[in-house]
């Protein structure tokens, strides 16, 4: 049987993946060892999330391994091997400020753990598509060098410049800046996936996201910029805003409309691509602007402060463009906008409160 094998498939995006692909026929191999949980404490648990996929997937085989241990990993492949069909690659520690605080940890499943998959991928599955979920974050904090504007909610790029009418191409450098630690060992991975594909001739693809998002993300105070947003208005939990005036910009993507993208790359995969992939402007704010959606949403207001210090390597504005994507599958088309996502976030939140 066409076999899956996801990882981080209790997150986001592995959960969204693993929840697509079944309906469309496929057995699903989910690696999934709770990490998260290790990351963000108890209430960042993708436990729940297992116990539901267990539950509604008849076809779903739950393997709790750190993709650190090679060994382990192989032994996935090499039990459905002949079978694989997709590997879909969303296992991170996905924080950079949590890197900071262990970078062995940051860069041994970040990089080392994708280096694990691209290997049992070539040794067991070479043929197949590779997809490997990475971040704006490789890209540095280069985007904060463009010619912006302070607006009164947000910051914006100049008008004059060609990033201004989409957002940010592949042909930004990913060299020459900081990157938080975060970002680094993201941009090993990533260059790595990169190269199997075009050393080895396998069909890889990096996709570079901003902020991945949905209802099903289990948002934390160092991770997941609208669930915690909305989980903090919703609740009534204190959120704080880090520099820039708490008018920064970050392009957001519903779980759902990246998972379609991947399933168009699955169904006519290529060797070694990168794409930034996003909604563009259609789903991004600032925080400020990303707050007051919140409360209209919500009918509630935000207890909120505000801290000087921007975090290490953040982005002034980050908005994606997803043109090279939508160029090479047209088909592709986003549903999902920011009052879409939010809304669907503060349901999500106030079914569980």
């Amino acid at each position: 049987m066409k076999t899956a094998i996801i990882t981080g498939s209790c997150g986001l995006v592995g959960s969204e993946a693993a929840l697509r692909l079944h309906t469309e026929g496929w057995r699903i191999v989910g690696i999934d060892n709770d990490m998260r949980r290790y990351f963000f404490g108890d209430d960042a648990s993708t436990n729940p999330q297992r116990l539901r996929l267990e539950k509604a997937l008849s076809n779903y085989h739950h393997h709790s391994l750190d993709i650190r241990d090679m060994a382990a990993v192989e032994k996935v492949f090499a039990t459905y091997a002949g079978d694989i069909g997709a590997v879909i690659h969303t296992a991170a520690q996905p924080s950079h400020d949590w890197a900071v605080r262990e970078p062995l940890t940051d860069f041994g499943v970040n990089a080392t753990g994708t280096l694990h998959m691209l290997e049992a991928t070539r040794k067991h599955a070479k043929e197949v598509p590779f997809i490997f979920t990475s971040t704006s974050k490789v890209y540095g904090d280069t985007p904060n060098t463009l010619p912006l504007v302070e607006l009164e909610t947000r910051w914006e790029v100049a008008e004059s410049h060609p990033f201004h009418a989409r957002g940010i191409d592949e042909t930004m450098s990913i060299d020459g800046c900081l990157h938080s630690i975060f970002g680094a060992s993201k941009v090993a991975a990533d260059v790595m996936v990169q190269e199997y594909g075009r050393y080895f001739g396998m069909k890889t693809s990096c996709f570079r996201p901003g902020c991945l998002t949905g209802p099903a993300h289990a948002g934390a105070e160092l991770h997941g910029f609208l669930a915690w947003l909305m989980k903090c208005t919703a609740t009534g939990r204190p959120y704080t805003v880090f520099g820039y005036k708490g008018k920064q910009v970050r392009d957001n993507i519903h779980s759902a409309d990246l998972i379609d993208a991947f399933v168009h790359f699955i169904a006519a995969p290529t060797s070694g691509q990168v794409y930034n992939i996003g909604a563009s402007r259609e789903a991004a704010c600032s925080m400020i602007e990303g707050i007051q959606l919140c409360e209209e949403i919500s009918g509630k207001k935000l207890v909120w402060t505000y801290k000087e210090e921007n975090r290490i390597g953040d982005h002034i504005w980050w908005i994606g463009s997803p043109a090279k994507f939508e160029a090479h599958y047209p088909a592709w088309k986003r549903r999902y906008g920011l009052r879409e996502i939010l809304t669907e976030i503060h349901d999500a939140c106030v079914a569980g409160v």
